[in-house]
């Protein structure tokens, strides 16, 4: 008989970070400061266990585990992933939005690290194993005012340059957004993108992140600039709720849409934006896109309209995500700053997972389950709280 799962836990502990979040939820550098995270840990009956860490900790916070997690868990058999996500999945309805997509992300990715560890395998390879090496985009923080940052056009110029110098062969912009005084702002936008168009040259590949407050006629004029620019992607300038906005904003542009990034409902609302024409590449993460098993749905529903999918977002899981995909080109490495050292290991890990080579490519984790080199020690003896 194939072993149960016998116990789910959550640790949350302290650590370092010199991100700040604004109060849109968009993370700008700042001094060292303590911050707490979380691990969830889902063990078997042959004492086996799959790990994630789970930020921000509210996801996986003491009454969703209680209420939900524990009692779709206990017991169960942990390689029948589906049916677990699909019981969790249908109790959001009775929980009025606190169950939320990265409680389901965090709980299958746990089974997946679980898999994994049982066979000595690392998910990647477990899920389909297309790749073993992907090629990382630089993804840029949002503008900023900070001297030195990115506060200027010409700032963003000088820092995609210090990207070039540092491998990336791609650059993604996520330009000024509120709280910065004076975003949003089209004209400012269309002068960042100019300003590192004309600093790495016409060969680059450039992506552009707006801002998703936008207004339709806004969006399309921004749209139209860097289609001009020679952009390969345009991402995010409106509310993702409105998916006709999009399907009227991809009509009347030839650069590619992306989307959606945050609109609600998984693999099912991504599936109507492919069939509404709303995007030209589908997006998806394992965070957003409500875990792994999710995500690879949307993976393959654009795969079946002949449509790339890009993931959104760095992290193990979405490593796993790419070294399973044909249909999906870069993994976004960021959020990158002048005034932020990315390679930095924080202190609960012993190392990063998405270390870039000199050619610009990020290796597949070879260790067994997600990869994630976590110092255990360290979360133990920095626990605030467990339950």
């Amino acid at each position: 008989m194939p072993t149960s799962i016998t116990d789910v836990s959550v640790r949350v502990f302290e650590t370092e970070t010199r991100l700040h979040v604004d109060s849109d939820g968009h993370a700008h550098p700042g001094p060292g400061r303590t911050t707490t995270a979380a691990l969830l840990t889902v063990r078997d009956g042959d004492g086996v266990e799959g790990r994630c860490l789970a930020a921000p900790s509210h996801a996986v916070e003491r009454s969703l585990v209680e209420q939900h997690v524990r009692p779709v868990l206990l017991g169960a058999d942990p390689y029948q992933r589906d049916r677990l996500w699909y019981e969790l999945a249908k109790r959001r309805r009775g929980t009025h939005g606190a169950l939320l997509d990265r409680t389901l992300s965090t709980v299958d990715q746990a089974l997946w690290d679980l898999l994994g560890r049982r066979t000595g395998m690392p998910v990647w390879r477990l899920l389909g194993g297309v790749r073993d090496r992907v090629p990382a985009y630089g993804s840029t923080m949002c503008g900023d005012d900070v001297p030195g940052g990115l506060s200027s056009p010409q700032e963003y110029g000088e820092f995609a340059v210090q990207l070039l110098d540092q491998g990336y062969p791609a650059i993604k912009l996520h330009t000024w957004m509120p709280p910065v005084p004076g975003a949003p702002d089209v004209r400012r936008d269309i002068a960042a993108c100019i300003a590192v168009r004309d600093a790495v040259g016409p060969d680059v590949p450039l992506m552009l992140d707006a801002n998703h407050w936008y207004s339709r006629v806004e969006a399309l004029t921004l749209g139209r600039a860097i289609q001009e620019l020679g952009f390969a992607w345009y991402e995010e300038p409106m509310e993702e709720s409105s998916m006709q906005s999009y399907r009227w904003l991809a009509d009347q542009l030839e650069i590619p849409v992306v989307g959606p990034e945050t609109a609600f409902g998984t693999f099912h609302v991504r599936a109507e934006w492919a069939v509404a024409g709303a995007c030209d590449i589908l997006r998806v993460g394992a965070s957003n896109g409500a875990g792994i098993g999710a995500a690879m749905k949307a993976v393959h529903v654009a795969e079946a309209f002949g449509m790339d999918c890009e993931i959104h977002g760095p992290g193990s899981a979405n490593l796993a995500l790419l070294g399973a995909m044909g249909n999906g080109r870069w993994y976004e490495r960021g959020l990158l700053h002048p005034h932020l050292d990315y390679d930095r290991v924080p202190p609960h890990l012993n190392s990063i997972v998405d270390t870039m080579d000199a050619d610009g490519f990020v290796a597949m984790p070879e260790t067994p389950g997600l990869g994630d080199d976590l110092d255990l020690e360290h979360v133990e003896r920095h626990t605030v709280a467990t339950w």
